[in-house]
């Protein structure tokens, strides 16, 4: 008599391949959920979960599916320091409380919104001043709208210009999927970090006498160390321009490229909140996160032992065909709750309620009434990069 197993065996996939997925990562994204939920890709040292049931799982088991690591450091290389994000309750609790107050609906609609609103109209006149025929919406205004909404959230002094932060936010996010380990992003993001670094030398002690309403005053005001203050502002870095500014062209391209639900959008049928919410599940600005099994056990019915790195592949399970009908179509119309975008469970973004309404309350809506005719430029292209953090790197626009 022969014994029954009681755990599914891991699928390989040794065809993955991370320079194809830049590209577009949704094909493999789609051939992995058909080997099943937990897949091993021995390409990048992972094992991917790849459907909605089995990202939100692991979400749910943090104890299990561990966010420390002391062999799964690119974020902590990349930042210079052990942030939030790479920390298991209590300690990410505790310094998660610290920004909250900052980033809740009510702060962000009586303290920030006024200031994203005063920013999108001065980007939007700097889009209007490069003109129809060279116009890019990720130059112009997406990366540079981004990145003074983050300047003002951290309460950085107001003659940090925009491009270094920019380039702060994009040299770290590299590094954070830098799973191949190239050294110029490391030298990339240790540049960044030294500036970010002088920056805060200076920031810190004024904030300390004189505290405001700031992620960087919240953190310090709760007690935290000074190392956990500089490793959460640098995290807060990469996270909160890179995504609000992917999904502002994102959002544009996928109206462009679906006229009459733009039409829709634009005749306020559909409202921009679930445009967004739709964009963020179509095109996740976030493709993956890491975890690490600090206990053997089991998952969707496949056994993974203590140690085991783990990827949770949010923008695969937010095409999977169980819990969204048609994924793969762009549909303004659709109720996209229950994607995980922008995570699940006590690691989800904390950011997500600015970035909302960020976008969808004062930048796309304004955009289109300012340019009403806004469209994609015909004789240019646009470059789409990334699988662990994805986005429009250049959208030519008219209009």
């Amino acid at each position: 008599m022969t014994n029954t197993p009681t755990t599914l065996e891991v699928p390989v996939a040794e065809w993955f391949d991370p320079q194809s997925a830049m590209r577009d990562p949704y094909p493999q994204f789609e051939r992995l959920r058909a080997l099943g939920p937990v897949v091993n890709a021995p390409v990048v040292n992972r094992v991917f979960l790849t459907t909605h049931a089995a990202v939100a799982e692991a979400e749910h088991r943090p104890e299990i599916f561990s966010s420390y690591s002391e062999t799964n450091l690119t974020m902590v290389r990349s930042l210079g320091g052990r942030p939030m994000l790479r920390k298991d309750d209590p300690s990410h609790a505790a310094e998660r409380s610290a920004i909250n107050p900052t980033l809740r609906p009510r702060a962000v609609t009586q303290v920030w919104s006024p200031r994203f609103e005063a920013n999108v109209e001065r980007w939007i006149g700097h889009l209007l001043e490069v003109g129809p025929a060279d116009a890019d919406l990720n130059r112009d205004f997406a990366a540079p709208l981004a990145s003074q909404n983050l300047i003002d959230l951290l309460g950085f002094p107001a003659d940090v210009a925009v491009e270094d932060m920019r380039r702060w936010s994009t040299s770290y996010i590299a590094g954070i999927g830098n799973l191949l380990d190239d050294p110029e992003i490391w030298r990339r993001a240790d540049q960044s970090q030294a500036e970010v670094n002088a920056v805060l030398d200076e920031l810190l002690p004024r904030l300390r006498t004189e505290p405001n309403e700031s992620i960087t005053s919240h953190l310090l005001q709760v007690g935290l160390s000074e190392e956990i203050v500089r490793a959460n502002v640098q995290l807060t870095i990469s996270g909160g321009m890179n995504e609000p500014q992917h999904m502002i062209t994102n959002l544009v391209w996928a109206l462009s490229m679906h006229p009459d639900q733009r039409a829709t959008v634009l005749a306020g049928e559909v409202n921009w909140g679930d445009v967004f919410e739709e964009t963020a599940r179509w095109q996740s600005p976030i493709g993956m996160v890491p975890r690490e099994v600090a206990i053997d056990t089991e998952i969707q019915g496949t056994f993974l032992p203590a140690g085991t790195n783990v990827g949770l592949l949010l923008a695969s399970a937010n095409r999977d065909t169980s819990i969204f009908s048609d994924a793969d179509r762009f549909d303004v119309h659709r109720t996209a709750r229950g994607h995980l975008a922008f995570g699940s469970g006590v690691h989800m973004c904390a950011g997500r309620w600015a970035a909302k309404d960020a976008i969808a309350e004062h930048a796309l809506p304004r955009l289109y009434e300012r340019i009403p005719g806004i469209d994609l430029a015909p004789d240019r292209s646009p470059s789409w990069d990334g699988w662990v953090f994805r986005g429009i790197t250049e959208l030519p626009i008219t209009w």
